[in-house]
């Protein structure tokens, strides 16, 4: 009985062994990264030496996979990425960049996901909206100008600045260098109204109107470039938050 428990320990224990020669046989040193992914900001070579630090003489079994995917998904202009082994001695990096949907006050940039990426951004493109509001509202600032921008299209028209003011009073701006004064509260009513009503206005006079003001509770104001104002419906009144105080 003693004996053949002998023989069974000396088995597992050259199994052990085995397995770890095995495993020391595969865990060789790594000695290549490959970087794929569509490029226009981030170049192969920064993701190289965002990682080199990381797999410096660690085996392809011992590099921690994870590690290497959060040092390349801290470069700026980097979305995602995704890290694996490629046996015998290569890693392969996969690289997803960020996609500009809007400019965030003066040099940031939002992604498609109303997510502030970058705060001091060198190169904005000049066709993107620009966005503002206070620290924190960049993803609902952000839905907003999505959800306004569909239907402003629909009428023709583009959508070059949502802002959100500390008080919480909202403002469009559009292509045509008309603004949209929406107030504090009713946002999704005032601005339905503004299609309905304001953009038939707009279509006849865009180059005479200064603003269009949807604080009204029944109608809307017109601000002319000459100065002049005038309430698109007579029985409107204005609401509370409409603090300017001149109709």
């Amino acid at each position: 009985m003693l004996a053949r428990f002998g023989i069974a320990a000396i088995a597992l224990a050259a199994l052990a062994i085995a397995g770890t020669l095995t495993l020391g046989a595969l865990d060789q040193n790594i000695s290549q990264v490959s970087v794929t992914g569509r490029f226009q900001r981030v170049s192969p070579m920064e993701v190289e030496q965002a990682v080199k630090a990381r797999v410096r003489d660690i085996g392809l079994v011992s590099v921690d996979l994870a590690a290497v995917q959060r040092a390349v998904e801290q470069l700026p202009w980097v979305d995602g990425a995704t890290v694996e082994r490629q046996w015998p001695r290569a890693l392969n990096i996969r690289v997803v960049e960020q996609v500009a949907a809007a400019r965030w006050g003066a040099n940031g940039l939002l992604n498609t996901r109303g997510e502030l990426f970058i705060s001091e951004a060198r190169h904005i493109p000049a066709e993107l909206p620009r966005l503002s509001g206070p620290r924190g509202s960049e993803g609902e600032v952000a839905r907003r100008y999505l959800a306004a921008q569909s239907q402003i299209t629909e009428a023709g028209m583009r959508l070059t600045a949502v802002r959100l003011d500390a008080r919480g009073a909202w403002e469009f701006d559009l292509d045509n260098g008309i603004t949209v004064r929406l107030g504090r509260r009713q946002i999704d009513e005032r601005f339905a109204r503004f299609v309905q009503a304001g953009v038939s206005q707009i279509a006849s006079h865009a180059n005479d109107i200064n603003y269009i003001d949807m604080r009204y509770t029944n109608g809307f104001a017109i601000g002319w470039r000459s100065g002049n104002q005038r309430v698109a419906a007579a029985a409107a009144t204005a609401d509370e938050d409409n603090t300017e105080g001149d109709y």
